[in-house]
């Protein structure tokens, strides 16, 4: 019970923090609402449904690799049963985060009798995988765009940083608050280093403890290269997925490859950082556009564009897989809600 009340507390303030920042997105463009209006009436929706099914590819071949976690584990899962629950899964992130993978591995425990611990590691599996090349992707966006970034990294965090910093030397009081704060940080850390110390070793030990697991489980898989370029497909997937939206507004359309990695390795953090997305996505790209030199209208329409089309998509997929697997798994009809 207190598990599931902090589930939802954590929801809560995370949604009030995703629709905080799409209200200030919005107001920071209103005054502009009929030019923004007018960008996403004559934007090119060619390329918003190419986007669609590239995303759409990426959650099958999710779902296909799947079975590789599983099958040396002496399990299979229906590719019709492994779908729906990926899509499920996805739409259930949309409500309390994290949810959608219990979603997931409760569906094929119901439907293909795999035990739900089994699931459940072969997801945490998958999760460090994809850390994995996240990083890759980190460092193939450090070479591609190492000025821009640090030029990016001055702009919205050295430079503000210095400024507040400058400001508060002005003002005395500002000064002797900080240095207050300061001095308390330190003599907490020091009178409960010891509680400190073990709370972080038993949380640290536990995490680097099922990150090796969950590595080490990968040995089993029988054909290593297959999982391999599944994982960089699916990866390739939300690249382009991405990519493309830039041929839907002239604005953007000038955009590059090395552009989009910087897009999609801070919109990662923004999915992250709320339920879906849902307001920090479209204002971490926004940012981002608005610092490539991208006018205010197209900076604001791309992903907010972007953003809406994957929420439908999963949205309608996962509500239709939540119809259709009892329908398809009929025999196996006694499923909880």
């Amino acid at each position: 019970m207190k598990k599931n009340t902090k589930s939802i507390i954590q929801f809560l303030v995370l949604l009030s923090v995703g629709i905080l920042l799409a209200w200030l997105s919005i107001k920071s463009v209103w005054v502009e609402k009929d030019k923004i209006i007018e960008s996403f009436q004559t934007a090119n929706y060619f390329w918003v449904f190419i986007s669609i099914a590239i995303a759409l590819l990426s959650h099958y071949l999710r779902a296909f690799r799947w079975n590789y976690l599983l099958k040396p584990l002496g399990h299979q899962v229906k590719p019709i049963n492994s779908m729906g629950a990926v899509l499920v899964g996805y739409f259930a992130n949309y409500g309390i985060p994290r949810m959608g993978e219990i979603t997931r591995c409760t569906l094929v425990t119901k439907y293909d009798k795999v035990p739900f611990e089994i699931a459940l590691g072969t997801v945490i599996t998958e999760r460090i995988v994809d850390t994995l090349l996240l990083l890759v992707i980190f460092v193939l966006t450090l070479f591609a765009q190492f000025s821009q970034l640090k030029d990016l990294t001055a702009t919205y965090f050295v430079n503000p940083l210095m400024l507040k910093l400058d400001g508060i030397t002005e003002h005395p009081l500002k000064l002797i608050i900080l240095i207050s704060v300061i001095l308390f940080t330190i003599f907490f850390f020091y009178f409960f280093r010891k509680k400190i110390s073990k709370l972080l070793n038993s949380k640290f030990g536990t995490i680097i403890q099922g990150f090796g697991k969950g590595l080490s489980s990968i040995k089993d898989i029988e054909k290593k290269f297959q999982f391999i370029a599944l994982s960089i497909g699916i990866w390739a997937c939300y690249f382009y997925s991405l990519y493309v939206c830039f041929f839907a507004f002239t604005g953007t359309s000038n955009l590059g490859h090395s552009e989009c990695l910087v897009l999609m390795l801070f919109g990662t953090f923004g999915v992250v950082f709320s339920p879906g997305g849902l307001g920090a996505y479209p204002a971490i790209i926004t940012s981002l556009l608005l610092f490539y030199g991208i006018g205010k209208i197209p900076a604001f329409a791309f992903p907010w564009m972007a953003w809406t089309s994957q929420f439908i998509l999963v949205v309608v997929l996962g509500v239709l897989s939540l119809i259709l697997l009892p329908l398809i798994n009929k025999e196996k009809a006694d499923v909880v809600s």
